[in-house]
């Protein structure tokens, strides 16, 4: 509509004076609308970009810090041990546990009042885990060995009885953990940790030589896909390996502005404890990378066979392979990472932002959550942080930075247990605010943009 007032006035007022009273006065009315109407259209909200501020920002934003213009609402704390992290679009948070608690895995919260902070808190579901998201009207978690998803219909807890998705997964002793992404043509991609170092003939052995074919690749390190709705689907019946070479990736995401898989890869453990003659403490604490992949189906991300040197930028061949640090992999189909992270950071959460609530900068970049890991010892352990990576058509426009620090509460952790905070979990809400969880001790925060 057009930005100019006089016009709309100077229209009307030429048919007001021969009038009658009655129609004078309803004219009067409609050119009092007309006006409002093109004030609305013309002088949009100058904050519209930044959050409710009825939203109660944490003192300290709840142990935390952040870049300038950003805060923190501290939503719940104590809620059990948090993993993965959903938000529904009436604002509903649910929250997989490690453990049960109070006899269930599953946490639900709601905000009553607006001010950010959850006002009710209640458990449910007889599973316990890592993964949980919202897809289609339905809420799926996901324990060790299956997936299944409750039906949402409105109320905080679902009524409904829970329908197994897909099973036949393997408990394992290492990486059991299963999270889940969703595409937009009704798939769900599992993935199914290695329980396994580096495929060594005896794991863990130092010395101990790599098999050659790897036989986990058969059932492990990689990404299932299912079918996101039918029910009692059995992963080597029902599945279908769409990724593989992936020793572990809790961090998965789909991203529907390119509609492709996204994961971040966990590294393998202990060159030098595996291989001392070959590698040193401050080489086993600096590598190897934490790779972020972009993959497509059939994507080989290379494990056990490779590992990615951030520093040297190449793919070199494990030791377990006849790799000494300085040997390139030469294994066919091995992909390399879009970018790189350092080692032993523990990537365990990633979220696309979708929203528009954060500046243009943040829009449609990944935030990823580090979790802190064991294996730089005897040097400080490092992570404890959410990094992001600005994206555009689906890749990397730049490094990768810290976006929220603080977690560990010190720079001087000989060990995750000492960390004060450990962030897991990581999704956005529909307002387009950034919810993180802890594990350690159960805070989710909800990071917000005040401009």
């Amino acid at each position: 509509m057009h930005n100019d007032k006089s016009l709309v006035v100077m229209h009307l007022s030429f048919t007001i004076g021969g009038l009658m009273n009655t129609q004078k006065y309803f004219l009067i009315v409609l050119t009092f609308c007309l006006l409002m109407a093109c004030a609305e259209q013309a002088e949009p909200e100058a904050n519209s970009i930044k959050a409710s501020a009825e939203l109660v920002q944490a003192k300290d934003n709840g142990g935390i810090t952040l870049p300038d213009g950003f805060a923190a609402v501290l939503v719940a704390d104590s809620v059990g041990f948090v993993r993965h992290i959903a938000v529904n679009s009436n604002g509903d948070i649910y929250a997989m546990l490690r453990r049960p608690k109070d006899g269930s895995g599953i946490a639900a919260l709601r905000d009553i009042n607006g001010d950010g902070i959850a006002d009710t808190t209640a458990y449910f579901g007889d599973i316990f885990g890592t993964g949980v998201s919202i897809y289609d009207n339905h809420l799926y978690a996901a324990s060790d060995t299956h997936v299944v998803r409750y039906k949402l219909d409105g109320n905080l807890v679902p009524t409904g009885a829970p329908q197994t998705i897909a099973g036949g997964f393997v408990l394992e002793r290492q990486h059991a953990s299963k999270n889940m992404a969703f595409d937009s043509a009704g798939n769900m991609y599992v993935n199914v940790g290695a329980p396994s170092n580096a495929c060594q003939e005896t794991d863990r052995e130092a010395g101990s030589p790599g098999m050659d074919p790897c036989p986990l690749l058969e059932k492990y390190a990689g990404i299932w896909r299912f079918d996101a709705a039918k029910p009692d689907q059995h992963q080597m019946r029902d599945g279908y390996r769409y990724a593989t070479g992936i020793r572990n990736a809790l961090a998965l995401d789909w991203d529907k502005h390119t509609n492709k898989l996204y994961l971040v890869q966990h590294g393998r453990d202990q060159f030098d404890v595996m291989w001392p003659e070959l590698f040193d403490q401050k080489y086993n604490a600096d590598m190897p990378s934490e790779e972020f992949f972009a993959v497509e189906d059939g994507s080989d991300c290379g494990w056990p066979y490779c590992y990615y040197d951030h520093i040297k930028e190449k793919k070199l061949l494990s030791p377990e392979y006849g790799g000494d640090g300085t040997i390139e992999c030469d294994r066919p189909g091995s992909l390399d990472p879009i970018i790189a992270f350092p080692a032993h950071y523990a990537p365990n959460g990633m979220a696309f932002y979708d929203g528009e609530q954060f500046p243009q900068y943040y829009r449609n970049g990944a935030f990823v959550t580090f979790h802190g890991s064991w294996n730089r010892a005897p040097f400080y352990q490092k992570g404890f942080q959410v990094a992001f990576v600005p994206f555009e058509a689906g890749k990397p426009t730049g490094d990768w930075q810290v976006f929220a620090d603080g977690f560990a509460g010190s720079d001087t952790l000989r060990s995750p247990r000492q960390a004060r905070y450990r962030p897991m979990g990581i999704a956005d809400g529909s307002d387009g605010s950034l919810y993180v969880s802890d594990s350690r001790v159960g805070r989710i925060w909800r990071i917000i943009y005040r401009g």
